[in-house]
């Protein structure tokens, strides 16, 4: 179990090979308690992002975190497009157990505001590694609580970089740009960590053997996930460990350099959906992770998964 001066923290996510590894990180992190996992639909429908995080959980021997469904749509309009990036299942065909245990009955929204309320204010932390939705309904339907939040550190948005979905628009932003608009003015403090960050923390191949080579059932599966997650088989360095970054920067802030930026988000059809406008009249401020040692990122990666604990048979 996790140490008892470990900071609680709630992982938001949509499941995914890349928030798969960032979840296994955390799990095995005793920095971080985790008490809660809720879903949202993003990188897959809802069920099987709900699905896959029981899954996740259930290899890492973590079953007594608690799975909560969220939001299957945005805040409005239709839901986006998945990426081609992660296979039917979300896990790019990983072998990993089925859930111990079926997801709570109570919906994510609730259990979230119980929480936070029961809780002291600003003691609890979210990790958000898909779309915003589920932490924008809770701003909107119950602010008392979402004002209890200590912080929110998420993975979404572009600065300098292009998107990767829109000429400037990052997915998780752009699969509801409202709930991001949401979450920005909500008060709370928010670190996001764009595109600009996130594409140059790529594992290469020699990094997936030697976790695969270490003997620990973490890491092992971690090298499964990330060779599931190279572009091609000539390729030479996978894609970007975008979720992962968001554990990262939460563990060890100090391999990240963060700026401040006042932002907004383009929420109208004709103006790529999901961009990041820096706005200093009118925009909200922001913590934005806009460098990192990608080397001594990797290498911590590298060093947790191969003295994580844990790690059961599929």
């Amino acid at each position: 179990m996790s140490d008892a001066k470990a900071r609680l923290t709630i992982i938001d996510t949509d499941p995914g090979i890349d928030d798969a590894i960032g979840i296994l990180l955390a799990v095995a992190a005793p920095e971080l308690a985790i008490c809660g996992m809720t879903t949202v639909a993003g990188n897959i429908s809802l069920v099987t992002t709900t699905r896959n995080a029981g899954r996740i959980l259930a290899f890492a021997g973590r079953s007594d975190i608690p799975v909560l469904m969220g939001a299957a749509h945005p805040l409005s309009g239709p839901g986006p497009e998945p990426l081609d990036l992660h296979g039917d299942d979300g896990v790019g065909g990983v072998v990993l157990p089925e859930p111990a245990r079926p997801p709570a009955t109570q919906a994510a929204g609730e259990w979230l505001s119980e929480l936070l309320l029961q809780r002291p204010r600003g003691t609890v932390d979210v990790l958000a590694l898909g779309p915003l939705t589920n932490l924008a309904a809770l701003a909107l339907g119950r602010p008392e609580a979402f004002s209890r939040i200590g912080r929110i550190v998420a993975m979404g948005g572009a600065i300098h970089e292009p998107g990767n979905v829109g000429p400037r628009s990052e997915f998780n932003i752009a699969a509801d740009p409202d709930a991001a608009a949401v979450v920005l003015r909500g008060g709370v403090p928010l670190v996001l960590v764009p595109l600009d960050v996130t594409r140059r923390v790529r594992a290469d191949r020699a990094f997936v053997d030697r976790l695969a080579a270490g003997g620990r059932p973490l890491a092992g599966k971690v090298a499964e996930l990330i060779a599931a997650y190279f572009p091609s088989a000539t390729n030479d360095a996978s894609r970007p460990l975008h979720d992962p970054c968001v554990m990262l920067l939460a563990l060890h802030p100090e391999l990240f350099g963060c700026e401040t930026m006042r932002l907004s988000v383009a929420t109208a059809p004709a103006e790529d959906p999901g961009a990041l406008v820096v706005d200093e009249r009118n925009g909200c401020p922001v913590q934005v992770a806009m460098s990192v040692d990608a080397p001594a990122v990797l290498a911590v990666l590298e060093q947790r998964l191969m003295l994580a604990p844990g790690g059961t048979q599929a």
